[in-house]
Parts: structure tokens; C-alpha cells; sequence
């Protein structure tokens, strides 16, 4: 166990100082939604085969820092120590009247600055090579990641092709069934009102009545069809006083908490509005919930060059062990996020509450 963890922690400095001091980052899909609390998980990451390939790198990387570093460490300090006694060797044999020694101890005060010098010289090469096996051990090659890259933008494609035509059937379906109906209703009744204007004005005036009932019941369904979409609140006011909006259409009480130091993108925006409106309709739908909590952040400072992250945090009280193959929409939150470049993580162990975590960027 302390092997596994260990190497672990070896490969995670490994990885990182690879990102802070060389500048090697490796950018790659995110696992989309791993849900903790599953069966096995804690054995898996101890004594699986992942964490057995860690120990691997870790004895691959050490064996290669003990020889680099030691052929380094032996040539500079040994050559510099070597030259430094015989140099005094030299003294002593001088003043003892032994000349004949002098000739070998010159040697290797030459011999000793040469080999401190070509350690000195061979060390950036030993950290080139160091900096390759780095990056071969905990990196995947090129090719690896370009096909991952593919693969993963195939998939997402897919899905939001899928979701896109969901979407369109609903819009259709809503349509249909409410604002197309009513319209129908509203074309009869002002042709029934045509009818009776000159014969019975007063019935005229009651079908004129309920047709302007009729138009403000039709604004209203076009109105909640077009909310899904992107609502005017969001455009005109953005997100700090479009998420209360979305908050107090949730049936289950919510608690808003918003801190955004002036607008992101409107894309931004967007994206972060649709993941808490999908959020909440998950929670009201699978998690038995009483309470949910939003709160909507800037990571970052202003004067970043991307100006940071809007992280946006979804959690409840309910049942968790959201599966994204059960239909949560997960998946689609996922491909919409990760559209932006922006990561999506969920924390849903069972019985414990779900925790959706989005990080958008800000000028997305």
C-alpha cells in the first residue's frame, strides 16, 4: 500500500514539475463524470493495474536519476575534490624533497578540472534525457493523444447531435401542442366575432374578449417555450440575476449565491445558465432532495490573461449516485462545458448528496 501511494505521489510531482519548470503540459478530455462511492474503487486504486504501472514509472525514473545524477554528482565533485588533493599532494611532495611523486599528482590536477568541467557539461543533456523519459513515462506520444482527441470530439459530436434533435422535437412538440392550438382557438374565435358583429354586437364584443384572453395565454406558452432557449433576464441582466430567476422556477427550495466581479462572455454566460437549469431539473427529477445550494464564482483575477474561471457549484441533500447513463443529462452538460473548453466534475456517492462542479472560462 505505501509502494502504490508513493509512486503515485512520485508520478503527480513528476507531472507537475514537468508543467511548472519545463513548461510540458498534456491537455486531454476529462473522464466525464467518474461518480465516486463505487464497489471496489478504493482496492482498484490501490493494488490495480493503474497503480502497479505507477510503481513502474517510478522505479523506471529512479533508476535513471541515480545514474544520470550519480555519473553528474561523481564527475564534478570526485573530479574537483581529486584535483583539490592533489594539489596538495603536490605541496607535500615538494616540501618533503619527493619530486619523483610530483608527475603523477600533476595528472590528476589536470585530469580532475577536465572531469568536473565535462560533468558540468554533460548535465543539461542528462536533463534533456531525464526530461524525454519524463514525459515518455507519464505522457502518452503524439499520435495517442491526437487519435484520444478524436475519438472523444466523435463522441461528443454525436451526443450533441442527438441532443440537438431532442431539443427540436420538444420545440416542435410544444409548439404543436400549445401555441399552434391556440392559435387555431384564437383564428375561430375572431372569425366567429366577424360573423356576429353586425348581427349581435354585444356577442361580438364577449368573442373579442376571449380572444385577447387567448393571445396572452399564447404569449405565455410561446413565452415558456422560448425560456429553455435563453431567456431575456440573461441577456439583458446576465447571470447574477438570471440564476435567482432560474432558482424560483425549482420545486425543491434553492439558495443562490452569486459573487462575479462584473460580466463574462455572453457564451459564458450561456453555458453556465443551461448547466444550473439542468442541474436543478435533475435534482427535482432524480435526487428526492430537500435543499439545493448554487453559487455561482470568479476564479482568478480580472487582470489574467483570460481573464479567469466562472466556477459554478450545484449541491444537494438527496439520494446521489447519479449515473450518467441513466438519462441525467449529465452527458450533455459535459459536451456543452468541455464545448468551451471547460471542465465539468460531479460527486454523487451514494446516499450523500451530488455535488456538480462546472469551471467555464470567463471570455469563453
Amino acid at each position: 500500500m505505501a509502494a502504490t501511494l508513493l509512486a503515485r505521489l512520485a508520478c503527480r510531482v513528476q507531472r507537475d514539475r514537468l508543467g511548472s519548470v519545463f513548461g510540458i503540459v498534456e491537455t486531454q478530455p476529462p473522464d466525464p463524470l467518474a461518480p465516486g462511492g463505487r464497489p471496489g474503487r478504493g482496492w482498484r486504486f490501490l493494488f490495480g493495474r493503474d497503480a502497479w504501472a505507477h510503481v513502474a514509472r517510478s522505479a523506471v525514473a529512479g533508476v535513471h536519476a541515480l545514474l544520470s545524477g550519480g555519473l553528474a554528482v561523481a564527475l564534478v565533485v570526485c573530479g574537483g575534490a581529486s584535483a583539490m588533493g592533489a594539489l596538495l599532494g603536490v605541496m607535500y611532495a615538494l616540501v618533503m624533497g619527493a619530486p619523483s611523486a610530483v608527475a603523477g599528482l600533476l595528472v590528476v590536477v589536470v585530469a580532475g578540472p577536465l572531469a568536473a568541467l565535462l560533468g558540468l557539461r554533460l548535465a543539461p543533456y542528462l536533463v534533456a534525457t531525464e526530461v524525454m523519459l519524463q514525459r515518455a513515462l507519464h505522457f502518452d506520444a503524439p499520435e495517442v493523444r491526437v487519435r484520444r482527441r478524436l475519438l472523444h470530439v466523435q463522441d461528443s459530436r454525436l451526443r450533441m447531435v442527438d441532443a440537438a434533435e431532442a431539443e427540436r422535437r420538444r420545440i416542435e412538440r410544444d409548439l404543436h401542442d400549445g401555441a399552434q392550438q391556440r392559435l387555431l382557438a384564437l383564428s375561430m374565435t375572431l372569425t366567429r366575432a366577424r360573423t356576429q358583429l353586425a348581427r349581435d354586437p354585444e356577442r361580438a364584443r364577449i368573442l373579442i374578449t376571449d380572444a385577447q384572453r387567448e393571445s396572452k395565454e399564447v404569449m405565455e406558452d410561446l413565452r415558456q417555450v422560448a425560456r429553455g432557449l435563453h431567456p431575456r433576464v440573461l441577456t439583458d441582466h446576465g447571470l447574477a440575476s438570471a440564476l435567482p430567476v432560474a432558482a424560483g422556477r425549482s420545486p425543491v427550495p434553492v439558495e443562490v449565491d452569486v459573487v462575479l466581479d462584473g460580466r463574462p462572455s455572453a457564451r459564458a454566460e450561456g453555458v453556465a445558465y443551461h448547466v444550473v437549469c439542468e442541474a436543478l431539473t435533475n435534482v427535482a427529477k432524480h435526487a428526492s432532495a430537500t435543499r439545493v445550494t448554487v453559487s455561482a464564482h470568479r476564479v482568478g483575477r480580472p487582470t489574467d490573461r483570460d481573464g479567469g474561471l466562472v466556477r459554478i457549484t450545484v449541491c444537494d441533500d438527496g439520494s446521489g449516485g447519479a449515473d450518467p447513463e441513466a438519462g441525467t443529462g449529465l452527458y450533455g452538460l459535459w459536451d456543452r462545458v468541455d464545448a468551451v473548453d471547460g471542465t465539468l466534475t460531479v460527486r454523487s456517492p451514494a446516499g450523500e448528496g451530488t455535488t456538480l462542479a462546472a469551471d467555464i472560462p470567463w471570455e469563453a
